[in-house]
Parts: structure tokens; sequence; C-alpha cells
């Protein structure tokens, strides 16, 4: 889908451009006094009217209608807040805009020119991550912006990767939000394909049939229930590029696992509506890897990326797996079903195990995996698990960083008694769910060997209301992370 175009001006907003502008979002660092500004007398006198102070704007904005009929919000912020606040805060400021559905939004900035900076990189991501329409069959579906104008500053360098991982978060909401009869495993493949000419990445296709013959058990025991046999793990390749690839591709590689359930029923053990409902997200794994790989390529990273996304629907059928089935999985282990809704953690053990056999220098997996860590943290952050401190050091930071939230659980091997089996070499599950996000990174570990492996339980894929710079319940969370992620993979002391 189409970004909104971008124009960029040094020239901070003058009392004539904000009357053209028509709907406008002018952001000031936080103080007792306002500024010499455009629109300050009709800002000034709204805020006599409602008893509010300059200082007020940093809790909530003020929408003002000026004379020319501009809608223009006013907005104080911190100049050191975290990325997740500085987000949050524009996503508000520019609610009652993009409500209105404007053709353009115009975004001024003041301040110091750090402050500039910082809070136009952040406006620019929000406007161009909300000024696209998700897939929707409603006959009215909102209008796109066309054009987002930013007044008072240049990105300069920094535009290319505001405008990536805009890019890349807006493919994953895409993806998720197309609904099961739309994204079939099959469709979703041919959609893959068109991306990875795109993007410029090399693909292969594992079908069914192949990965039966291959010996990938847990992966065929969850796909063998759909009527139509398209499931598949696709692996798809980056190789790196800009200048100096060649050198930092042989230092560095990633690989990229993603869930793509694209519809999950529970299989035998039936979901009942309530949790039924919006299980075609269960995909959303695989389409937070495309989005990192999107960024990826348009960033040209240096950085060699191999993913692989297991795609599948979880049915109900005659030939449905079973609980007490014992499955053996690609890597030789025995796995005893214990639940047909735990079909997740089956298709990532297959396609961590490809993962692995590449010998990356770190695998890192995204899946709306546990409702377990659902009830651990809300829809706010995500969960994650690392396979040493000093991983789990360099993806907080990579969090903190994005603007993405996340808390790192541990996962030590005392939990592991709860899932021996007397009829195989591990159960997939327990039934009592208790501590089921941590038993489900436990299970995982058994498929990813020696290879340092990060975990993240996508607890905040959707959240009502949006997220950090995202006004969509679909928030496309990991991408702005992933890319993080691969900064820290980058820096001197990662080597």
């Amino acid at each position: 889908m189409m970004l909104p175009a971008l124009i960029e001006s040094k020239q901070e907003f003058t009392e004539k451009s904000l009357a053209k502008a028509g709907h406008a979002l002018v952001l000031l660092p936080v103080s007792d006094t306002l500024p010499a500004l455009a629109g300050q007398d009709a800002l000034a006198a709204a805020m006599r009217r409602r008893k509010r102070k300059p200082r007020d704007l940093l809790k909530t904005p003020l929408a003002v209608e000026l004379p020319g009929g501009t809608l223009a919000v006013y907005a104080m912020l911190q100049p050191d807040a975290t990325a997740f606040d500085m987000a949050e805060a524009v996503r508000r400021a520019l609610a009652p805009l993009l409500a209105e559905q404007p053709d353009t939004l115009a975004i001024g900035v003041t301040g110091d020119a750090a402050f500039r900076a910082r809070s136009a990189q952040v406006a620019v991501y929000a406007a161009l991550v909300n000024g696209v329409v998700l897939p929707t069959q409603k006959k009215d579906a909102g209008r796109a912006i066309g054009r987002v104008a930013l007044y008072g500053h240049v990105l300069g360098a920094a535009r290319a990767r505001v405008e990536a991982l805009a890019e890349g978060n807006t493919l994953c909401r895409s993806l998720t939000a197309l609904p099961p009869n739309t994204l079939t495993p099959g469709e979703y493949r041919k959609r893959i394909r068109r991306l990875a000419k795109t993007y410029g990445l090399s693909i292969e296709e594992f079908d069914f049939a192949t990965l039966k013959k291959m010996g990938a058990g847990a992966f065929c025991a969850v796909a063998q229930g759909s009527p139509a046999k398209d499931a598949a793990i696709v692996h798809l390749r980056w190789s790196g590029g800009g200048r100096k690839a060649a050198a930092r591709r042989a230092r560095k590689t990633l690989a990229l696992v993603g869930k793509g359930i694209c519809f999950d029923t529970g299989g035998h053990n039936l979901k009942p509506a309530k949790y039924m409902q919006g299980m075609h997200e269960d995909m959303n794994g695989s389409a937070v890897v495309l989005g990192i790989l999107a960024a990826a390529s348009r960033l040209a990273s240096p950085v060699a990326i191999d993913a692989w996304l297991a795609i599948a629907e979880n049915h109900i059928s005659p030939l449905a797996y079973r609980q007490n089935e014992v499955v053996r999985a690609l890597n030789g282990t025995t796995i005893e079903v214990v639940h047909t809704d735990a079909e997740g953690r089956m298709v990532l053990a297959d396609a961590l195990t490809l993962a692995a056999r590449g010998k990356p220098d770190l695998i890192a997996d995204f899946a709306t995996l546990t409702g377990s860590m659902h009830y651990a943290l809300g829809s706010r952050m995500s969960g994650l698990f690392a396979t040493s401190s000093a991983l789990a050091h360099q993806a907080a930071r990579a969090a903190s960083a994005s603007g993405e939230r996340i808390v790192v659980f541990p996962h030590p091997a005392d939990y592991d008694p709860a899932l021996e089996s007397a009829f195989a070499d591990i159960k997939q599950c327990t039934l009592e769910g208790e501590a089921d996000h941590i038993l489900a990174a436990r299970f995982l570990s058994r498929f990813v060997g020696e290879t340092p492996w990060l975990h993240m339980d996508l607890s905040a894929s959707s959240c009502k209301g949006g997220l950090g710079a995202v006004a969509s319940d679909l928030t496309g969370f990991g991408v702005a992370w992933g890319a993080a992620l691969i900064d820290e993979l980058l820096k001197p002391e990662a080597a």
C-alpha cells in the first residue's frame, strides 16, 4: 500500500502557510510560556476560554479552529521522553485531525534543533502509518492521506529510515487485516512471491508433500487437517546490500522465523466463538517478519537475513491431528500431542529447525503464541525470551530505541519436568495452562540447538485504540523492534 507523499521545509509555519494547511499539528517543547508561533492569537484565546495554562498542552493537546478554517492541534512534548511516550503523545495529538480524514496533513515543529529532529521523526512516522487505510470491504472505507507536509525541519538522512519503518509496519498490518477467506495459505504464498520480487528477496517454498518427505512431522500434523494442501514453510533470503556489504555480510547473519497460521479453529480442541473471533490474525508473526524484511530491503541493510514463514491453517476435520498422537519433528524429537490448539509451537518447531541448520549468528522468532502471555502483560507490551543475558540486554536496547516495549521473561530448565512424557521425548504442552508462555519457550528451545535465540510472544499485536504511534487496533508491533535489533547487531561490540 502506498504511503502518503512527504514534503519538507526548514521554514516554520507562517500565518499564511498555517491558514492554507487545512489540518495541522504543531509540536512544541514543554514550557511554562508560549513562544511566538503561527496561530498564537487563536490559541491564546482558546486557552483563556478554557482556563488552560501553556504546560497543560503536555497532558491534553488543544484543537483550535483558526480564522481561515484550518483545524490546528497544539501539543507540548517532553524533549527527554522515552520513544514510546513521545509516540503515544503524538498519536493522541493527531487523533482529531485523523478523524476528519484530511487529504493533506501538515506538521510543524519548533524549539531547538535536537527537539525538532526528534519530534519531526516521530510525528512524520505517525502520520505515514496512520495515513493509510487498511484493507476492508466496507462501502465507506475511509480516505487515505495523500500528502504529509513537514515545516520547521528537514529529516535528511533520517527520512529513509522513517519511511522504511512506516512501510514495513503498514505491510504487516495490511496483511494481518485480511479476512481468512482472502488470505488462505495458498493466497498468502502468492502474495509473498510478489513481495519477494518487490523487495529483492530470493524465495524457496517447502510445500506439504515436500515437508512430509523431509520428516517435518510437527508442521504436517497441524497442516494435515486442511482440505486444501496449500500449507508450506516459505524461505526468503535478503543477502545484504549497501556499501561495504560484502565485508559486513560475512560478519553477521540473522534468521527470522514467523508463525503464519492463517486461521486457527483450535482443531479437535475447538475454540469457543469468543476465542475463535479474530483468529485470522494468528499469522501476524509471519507478517512481522515480512515487515522487517521490507524495511531491511528499503534501507539496504548489510545484514544477511534468512526468513522462515510457517504458513498453514489449523482446521477441524476427520484428518486433523488429535490428542495423544505422537509425531516426530524434523530434528527427530518425538512430541506427544496434548492440546490441538497449541498448534503454533508445532509449526514453529520445524521452522526453527530449518533456521538453525543454516547456522546463523542469531535466530529471532515472532508468534501470537500463548494466551498466558496476554494475561501476564495485556496488549500494551510483548513478552520476550532470550538464551543469554547479553542477548536479553540487546533486545531491551532495541525495545527502548524503537518505542516497542517488551518484558524479558526467564525460562529456566527446572520447568522442563512439566513437559515430560511417558510416550515421547516431550509433551507439546500441559492441560493445566499454568505458565504456558514459559513452557512454550522451553518447548521451542529444543529446536534451536546451540544457536543464540530470541522468542517474541506477540501479546501486543493488537491493542484496542492503538499503541505507540499507531492508531489502529492492529499495531504492527515487532517491525520497528526488529529493525532496531539489526542496528544492535551491527554495533562493533556485537561483533
